[in-house]
């Protein structure tokens, strides 16, 4: 049942009760490291952990478990891929047909994951106009809905359940959140952190890759601003605008966007996995780089002894991605050793 009317707060909570014992309560985990590079005690909930590899399953399955109850019998989706996975699971776990359209450049491993989950797989030119306009007419040809990557309330508030988690699990650790860093696609999980915390007193960060910035530039326009998508590592940041309902949610409930390049993401991909022994794709890196540049960009250079969580949004790279962003480390790593022989 794809919505006009935007989400709150409730509903994030009434998804996060849904979809308890359907999906994984993953893991928070800190590093000192990590800590120390970011000038603040940083929380990071492990969302690459998640059924699918990402947090997109918690909105896919929320809004295509209403959909199978309503009478429905299949889903169209599109996007870079982890939505489109996350569809094809949980439509398979309700008997639905699903059916996904992805970019032609779409990374391998999320079209065979897609592929893997039952999906039937289309693929539709390079940018967001040409798969929603292929969505729509498959819509149109088989009378199954579109279950929106970002413009749908259920998907906002699943994706905002993964906030929630975090500053429920940073309370109870004794360690609550300060401030709050989600990377940022089309909107729709930045939008659920920001319905997550509202009322908390949490600050909300979103993180874009530098020339992906629609949601930075709509901000600052008052109105939602296209741009055509620059290169990037973090494939899954790269939709031209920001979608419709989270627009409408973010420019009141946002505190800033954080802008980083595909070298400092880079540099969070390799941290992660040398510090903590976790592999994320670089579009999930993408929030640890914003926390980090926060330290830069805060008056006075540092955060204290504030708290900030980060979701580490998905874990769906390509082997070949990985071994590229690894090598330079790995070959410091070899170069300290041989020095110190």
């Amino acid at each position: 049942m794809p919505s006009t009317a935007g989400p709150v707060r409730a509903d994030v909570e009434d998804a996060a009760r849904w979809l308890s014992g359907r999906v994984i309560r993953t893991p928070v985990l800190r590093s000192p490291a990590i800590d120390l590079l970011a000038g603040s005690r940083v929380l990071l909930k492990a969302e690459n952990l998640q059924t699918g590899g990402s947090y997109k399953m918690r909105g896919a399955l929320r809004a295509v478990g209403r959909l199978a109850a309503a009478g429905h019998t299949g889903v169209i989706a599109q996007s870079t891929g982890n939505h489109a996975i996350a569809v094809a699971l949980a439509a398979r776990q309700h008997g639905l047909a699903a059916t996904v359209v992805l970019p032609v450049d779409a990374a391998a491993t999320k079209v065979d994951r897609a592929g893997a989950a039952g999906a039937r797989v289309v693929f539709a030119g390079t940018g967001l106009d040409e798969r929603v306009a292929m969505a729509y007419a498959l819509r149109d040809q088989t009378g199954h809905p579109v279950v929106d990557a970002y413009d749908h309330a259920d998907v906002i508030a699943g994706q905002g359940s993964a906030s929630l988690e975090l500053i429920e699990q940073a309370e109870r650790a004794g360690t609550p959140l300060d401030a709050l860093v989600v990377p940022v696609g089309g909107g729709g999980g930045v939008a659920g952190a920001c319905l997550a915390a509202a009322g908390t007193g949490i600050t909300v960060y979103g993180v874009e890759p530098v020339g992906c910035d629609s949601l930075a530039r709509s901000l600052s326009a008052g109105e939602r601003i296209p741009v055509p998508p620059a290169a990037t590592i973090a494939d899954g940041l790269r939709p031209s605008c920001v979608g419709e309902l989270p627009f409408a949610i973010l420019r009141n409930a946002l505190r800033g966007v954080v802008r980083v390049d595909d070298e400092q993401i880079a540099a969070a991909f390799r941290l992660l996995l040398m510090e903590l022994k976790v592999l994320v794709e670089p579009s999930g890196a993408a929030g640890l780089a914003g926390a980090l540049r926060l330290r830069e960009e805060r008056a006075g250079g540092a955060l204290g002894e504030r708290t900030v969580g980060v979701v580490l949004t998905g874990g769906n790279v390509e082997a070949e991605l990985a071994a590229r962003l690894t090598a330079p480390r790995l070959a410091e790593l070899t170069t300290v050793e041989g020095a110190a022989a």
